[in-house]
């Protein structure tokens, strides 16, 4: 009996001791189980929690995420630096030991430690190693063997990787709406595979990406910005993978569904449900804040908003944009009173040139820079160069984290019979914009503009506010299309047309500079380097316009000594310092007159073709497959030339009335001499290295045998 009793006191002993342990057990569970998720609401979404770094010495500390499989994210991390050889160290053994390999630091590099302060920054495991693949990562003094942190990976962890998230199909009695994968790439990136959108929406056709809170999509939502950050509603897609990211500082997280939404007709036209629990990757995009001070604001593109209040006869406008040290924004009333158009418009072009801001009132009468036209001043021209006033009144502007923001005010009713008046019983047509500046600071063809109307009411009863923080990540800029070479010593002659600039993969991105829309195709080809021999006589035979009415499309040819062009707009003291070459002759007063003025031949995109999306192709040849060609009858204007030895060995062929439309000439006394020179640069270079080496080891051996 005593041994029964005994047996049965243990057996009742262990089964408690056995609960204790399971009620321990369950705590620790739920323990990692909230270390290895982070929620939402704890802060801003870092990934995937790991845990602290266990501290033994040198004040190592700090709290460790994964954010993606290969991606540690420390934050608040801190070490004094007074270890000897000390590294981020990993490994696949039991505890941190000499048994394992280096992590490169922050910036990618082996080096020893340095003191480290609250710091906050990413590590990537080498040679593509899985975070599941090691058990703990340390901060480990090799000459000491000495373990400082360590932080060790749960089991079964799993890190953030991109999720996905269904596809769209259409919805019975609306457009045709259809998509491939959704793949929530991180916590702000959305990407569509082979998304389709017939653009066929009825009414007024205000189909936008939108996403919002509650069990399915309805009015109350949020727009999200198009793959190129327009607002507008969306366009035509046909098979197209799209990516998009969240507006300001919203996640994933924040919403529960994904549509292509009606917004006058509130109607979903395909959609997805977004899990509550997605692990994936936290983004990368840097979220800027930025508080408007004026009370209605109307955010035009993720990079761009303006902001407005009315009091008494005054207007005070704020425009604030993320944009370039030599890129302006611009705003004003349309041209149109039915529509958004710029050609008629009054508008306010507003850049900061270094430590001074500018907010210049402008008036286009043409789609082109301003120019001359019979004594007149036409195109996009300050309202001062054209008899008028400039009407706006700088009040602040500042640049802060890339952003400028620019304050000015006008009266409603402007003293300046050639402004437009900003009425208050109803909503207006409104134009915008943002591209770069020439090196007068002067407007260029905008890059970033809308296709569709925008109107504002300026005078409402309740303040209107859209807006949403700034976001920006780093650029991913495509190559440059190919930069196209004309050198064959058999060629005399060259067809010299206008078509489009291409976008910043085309002009921009093979010349450097900025761009007016149009520029110079030689035989085909966008802008060229032509290689021409110095003796040899050659022909141009220009199809640029020749109708100088035409504030757009007047081009005469003319090869200068300077890479910019626009001979004619430049100063008479300007003008002097450049040497002309060719197309140009000087009446008895000193005029410049041009002589190699030739019928229209014009290449533009074909109708629904948007030029906004020109970088989207991938080489010069497939984009100049989809451009129409419309030309003028008549013969075309001849510019003969023989380079001597008096030119210099680079020289431009550009427009006459326009700035940059073209680009280099090479003028050379040898073709196979400019051949080598050209094309066998590198080689060259090695070739002379070679020969350096083996020289060197010539003098040593010499040196040797003696």
């Amino acid at each position: 009996m005593e041994g029964m009793r005994f047996c049965y006191g243990s057996a009742v002993r262990w089964r408690g001791t056995m609960r204790i342990l399971a009620s321990v057990l369950l705590v620790v569970v739920a323990v990692l189980d909230n270390a290895a998720t982070q929620k939402p609401e704890d802060g801003p979404y870092r990934g995937k929690y790991i845990g602290k770094f266990n501290s033994y010495h040198h004040q190592a500390s700090g709290d460790v995420y994964a954010v993606d499989e290969y991606t540690f994210l420390l934050i608040g991390f801190n070490y004094d630096g007074n270890g000897i050889d000390t590294f981020f160290w990993s490994g696949a053994s039991n505890r941190p030991g000499p048994q394992g390999f280096i992590v490169p630091d922050e910036y990618g590099k082996t080096n020893i430690l340095e003191r480290y302060f609250n710091k906050d920054f990413t590590l990537r495991l080498p040679d593509n190693k899985k975070i599941t693949e090691v058990k703990w990562l340390a901060v480990y003094d090799l000459n000491s063997q000495n373990n400082f942190a360590d932080v060790y990976i749960p089991e079964d962890f799993e890190p953030p990787v991109p999720q996905k998230a269904g596809s769209l199909t259409a919805i019975a009695g609306g457009p045709m709406v259809s998509s491939d994968t959704i793949d929530i790439l991180d916590s702000k990136t959305i990407r569509i595979t082979d998304f389709s959108y017939d653009g066929k929406a009825g009414g007024q056709g205000a189909v936008h990406f939108w996403v919002g809170v509650g069990p399915s999509p309805s009015s109350k939502g949020s727009k999200v910005p198009d793959e190129m950050g327009y607002l507008d509603p969306i366009r035509a897609y046909d098979r197209e993978t799209i990516t998009l990211e969240l507006p300001g500082d919203m996640t994933i997280f924040d919403i529960d569904w994904f549509s292509v939404y009606d917004v006058e007709a509130r109607r979903d036209y395909g959609s997805i449900l977004i899990s509550d629990d997605l692990n994936v990757p936290p983004s990368l995009v840097r979220v800027t804040p930025h508080t408007e001070s004026l009370p209605n604001c109307r955010q035009l593109h993720k990079d761009y908003r303006v902001s407005w209040e009315v009091f008494g006869p005054q207007i005070t406008i704020q425009l604030a944009g993320n944009v370039q040290q030599d890129e302006y924004m611009s705003f004003g009333l349309s041209g149109s009173d039915s529509r958004s158009q710029m050609l008629g418009a009054d508008v306010v072009v507003a850049f900061i040139d270094g430590h001074r801001g500018y907010a210049v009132d402008y008036n286009i009468t043409s789609l082109a820079p301003c120019v001359q036209v019979l004594g007149q001043n036409k195109g996009v021209c300050r309202d001062d160069v054209v008899g008028g006033l400039d009407s706006y009144q700088l009040h602040t502007y500042n640049r802060e984290n890339d952003i400028n923001t620019i304050t000015f005010r006008r009266t409603l009713i402007s003293s300046d019979s050639g402004d437009k008046e900003f009425l208050l019983d109803r909503p207006m047509y409104v134009i915008w914009a943002m591209g770069r500046l020439d090196s007068n600071n002067e407007p260029t063809y905008h890059d970033v503009y809308p296709k569709r109307n925008v109107q504002i009411h300026f005078n409402t009863s309740e303040p209107v506010n859209d807006c949403f923080s700034f976001t920006s990540r780093e650029a991913n800029l495509k190559d440059v299309w190919e930069r196209q070479q004309i050198f064959d010593r058999s060629v005399r002659a060259f067809t010299a047309t206008l078509g489009p600039a291409g976008g910043k993969r085309g002009y921009q991105g093979i010349t450097g500079h900025v761009s007016n829309g149009l520029a110079w195709y030689i035989n085909g080809f966008l802008v060229p380097e032509l290689w021409l021999r110095r003796g040899l006589t050659y022909s141009f035979l220009v199809r640029g316009g020749n109708n100088p009415h035409s504030p757009e499309f007047y081009h005469p040819l003319v090869i200068t000594d300077e890479p910019h062009g626009g001979y004619d707009r430049l100063s008479d003291a300007r003008q002097s310092e450049i040497r002309v070459l060719a197309g140009v002759e000087f009446t008895r007063r000193g005029r410049p007159k041009p002589i190699a003025a030739g019928p229209l031949c014009l290449a533009r995109h074909p109708e629904g073709q948007d030029r906004r999306l020109d970088d989207n192709f991938a080489t010069f040849k497939k984009f100049n497959r989809t451009l129409k060609w419309t030309c003028d009858s008549g013969d075309p204007a001849v510019l003969e030339i023989t380079p001597n030895t008096s030119w210099p060995d680079v020289v431009y062929y550009n427009s006459f009335t326009h700035a940059n439309m073209g680009w280099k000439i090479h003028i050379v006394d040898s073709y196979s001499q400019s051949a080598r020179s050209h094309a066998s640069a590198y080689s060259s270079f090695n070739h002379s290295i070679r020969l350096l080496l083996i020289a060197s080891s010539f003098v040593v051996w010499t040196w040797a045998l003696k």
